[in-house]
C-alpha cells in the first residue's frame, strides 16, 4: 500500500527544506511501507521550483510537481488525479497541525473510511489562533450547517486524507481551483453519502501564512452559495 503525502506550495523557499526534511524524517519513523513525499508548486515566482527539484533529487522519497497555474484547488486536484497512491494525503508546508496526528489519519482511511480529516474544533482539540480568524472559520461553519445541514466540526484545515477510489470519482466534480477546494470536496462526499472521519488535532497558526482572508472569505462564501443553488452540471468553474 503506497501512501503518497502531498504539499501545495506558493513562494515557500524559506521553509520549503526545513519542513520536508522534517516530514521525511517523520515518515520514515512512524510510517511503516511505502510512501512519498509530493512538493506541488504552483506558479511559484522565487526559488521554490529550484529548491524543490533540489530536493527531489537529493531524497528518493521526494517528488516535485510543477505547475504554472496559480490555486491551491488547481494543484492538489492536479496532483491527485496524476497519483496512483492507495492513500493520498496533503497537509500545509508550514506544518502547522503537528505531525504526531497523522498515524490516526492514515489509520482512519485504513479502518474502512472514505476520507480522513483533521478538526481544530473536534472534541479534544487544540488549536492556538488570532481571534479575527477563529471567528471567520467558526462563522463559516455555521453557514455551512445552515445551508447544508453539515456535521463536520472543521473543513478548512490543511490536513486530509483520501482514497485513490473516491478520489478518482469525486475529483472530476469538483469546480473551485483555490482555497475553497477543501470544502467544495467533502461538501460534495457529504451529499454522496461517503464516510468522513475527523481527528481532532494539535493545531497552531503560522504567523508567515500566505493566506488572504479577504480574498478566501470571498471564494468560501459563493463557493458554498454555488454549490447549493446551481445544480452540478450547470454551476461553472471558479
Amino acid at each position: 500500500m503506497l501512501i503518497e503525502v502531498f504539499l501545495p506550495v506558493y513562494n515557500e523557499e524559506e521553509q520549503l527544506k526545513s519542513s520536508v526534511e522534517i516530514l521525511l524524517g517523520f515518515l520514515k519513523k512512524n510510517i511503516k511501507g511505502d510512501f512519498a513525499i509530493t512538493i506541488v508548486d504552483n506558479g511559484s515566482k522565487d526559488s521554490t521550483p529550484k529548491l524543490a527539484k533540489e530536493l527531489s533529487k537529493k531524497h528518493k522519497e521526494v517528488n516535485a510537481l510543477l505547475l504554472k497555474q496559480r490555486g491551491r484547488g488547481y494543484a492538489l486536484k492536479t496532483a491527485w488525479l496524476q497519483s496512483e497512491a492507495d492513500i493520498m494525503a496533503y497537509m500545509d508546508i508550514d506544518l502547522s497541525t503537528r505531525l504526531k496526528h497523522f498515524p490516526a489519519l492514515v489509520n482512519a482511511i485504513k479502518q474502512g473510511n472514505d476520507i480522513a480529516i483533521g478538526s481544530r474544533y473536534a472534541k479534544g482539540a487544540k488549536t492556538t489562533r488570532s481571534f479575527s480568524r477563529w471567528f471567520i472559520s467558526r462563522a463559516f461553519l455555521l453557514m455551512l450547517k445552515i445551508l447544508f445541514f453539515a456535521r463536520l466540526t472543521d473543513m478548512q484545515c490543511g490536513f486530509k486524507a483520501i482514497t485513490k477510489k473516491v478520489a478518482k470519482e469525486i475529483l472530476p466534480q469538483t469546480k473551485n481551483k483555490d482555497w475553497f477546494f477543501d470544502t467544495e470536496l467533502l461538501l460534495l462526499a457529504m451529499m454522496r453519502g461517503y464516510k468522513i472521519k475527523e481527528i481532532p488535532v494539535e493545531w497552531v497558526e503560522d504567523s508567515d501564512s500566505r493566506v488572504v482572508i479577504p480574498h478566501i472569505i470571498w471564494d468560501c462564501f459563493f463557493g458554498s452559495l454555488k454549490i447549493r443553488f446551481f445544480p452540478k452540471e450547470k454551476r461553472p468553474e471558479h
